[in-house]
């Protein structure tokens, strides 16, 4: 790896969207920073490129200095950094809002050609959810600091890492009956591998500045999602609808835990839609033809079936 190939930094390169940007990235001969809170955990992206290509290193997005440490040198830099519930000191603010407005304006000073943010549908400062006010504070923050940005919305995304498909296949594995809070909310579940393109393309300076919202090919209620789940992994469960008031309980007892499946600010974001807006920009001006759930998750979901990887040798022996 010469070391005169552009330098990337992908801050929160280490996550489930992060380290897939870190893999385009690298086969397109990039050097890849990864910038993460603990790079001794996060080792298995030197391995996505040769020797050197892609290193991790360390950076806090609520200190300066951190954060101009790991954006010196970079052509281009990427703030892929969220989180669904607060703890300690990660709070949405901090993240969300302060954290992507900062590393804009530490990429403008340091001569970076282009940024890129990785935001969320939903994000809106009038939002009644504080996960999409501060998504929407971040926004403005980055296009205040950093005009010519790209802004990457995406829907929920799936993949391997996933929080959401992953999450009902292990309840459903555990437990007769899966509720769900929202039932007729609509998503446009989104592959991660998409995403990453899309990104990709942004930092090449494939993609004109501006919002751009990432939807895959097709739309889902939330129970459509469930019950996609339950075909995949092969079981039958009882999927018990749960009103948004019962949920709101739920949510407020549930963050109590130390990592919580469900909170009353996730509630709020699931009582409004989270797809393409209409005349958005999305993957059809990025020349990208996104991928649907139904014929990927199967390649990831069989643990969660009852026979796990030979589910269909049983099935075809009892045939």
């Amino acid at each position: 790896m010469t070391e005169n190939a552009p330098l990337v930094t992908i801050i929160g390169g280490s996550g489930f969207v992060g380290r897939y940007i870190a893999q385009n990235m690298a086969r397109r001969g990039w050097r890849v920073r990864v910038a993460c809170r603990r790079p001794n955990e996060a080792m298995f992206v030197k391995p996505y490129g040769v020797v050197g290509q892609v290193e991790p290193v360390q950076c806090n997005v609520r200190d300066e200095a951190s954060v101009a440490r790991v954006i010196a040198g970079a052509e281009v830099v990427v703030y892929s950094v969220g989180v669904l519930f607060e703890s300690g000191a990660n709070r949405f603010e901090a993240v969300q809002a302060e954290g992507p407005a900062r590393a804009a304006r530490l990429a403008k000073a340091a001569g970076a050609a282009r940024f890129v943010l990785i935001s969320a549908i939903g994000a809106d400062p009038e939002s009644p959810s504080e996960y999409a006010r501060t998504k929407a504070a971040g926004e403005a923050g980055v296009r205040a600091a950093f005009p010519e940005a790209v802004v990457l919305r995406p829907s929920v995304v799936f993949g391997p890492e996933d929080g959401f498909f992953n999450r009902f296949a292990a309840m459903a594995r555990l437990s007769p009956v899966v509720p769900v809070v929202g039932a007729e909310t609509r998503f446009q579940p989104v592959w991660v591998q998409d995403v990453a393109d899309a990104a990709a393309r942004a930092v090449v300076g494939e993609a004109e500045p501006g919002v751009y919202e990432l939807g895959g090919p097709r739309i889902y209620s939330f129970r459509e999602l469930v019950a996609l789940t339950l075909k995949v992994i092969r079981r039958r469960r009882l999927i018990a609808d749960v009103p948004f008031f019962i949920g709101r309980l739920k949510g407020k007892v549930l963050s109590l835990l130390p990592n919580p499946p469900l909170t009353e600010d996730q509630v709020r974001l699931l009582e409004r839609d989270n797809v393409v807006a209409e005349g958005a920009r999305g993957f059809e001006a990025l020349g990208i033809q996104p991928k649907a759930a139904e014929g990927i998750i199967e390649t990831y979901l069989y643990p969660y079936r009852p026979y796990g990887q030979y589910s269909r040798l049983t099935e075809n022996g009892q045939a």
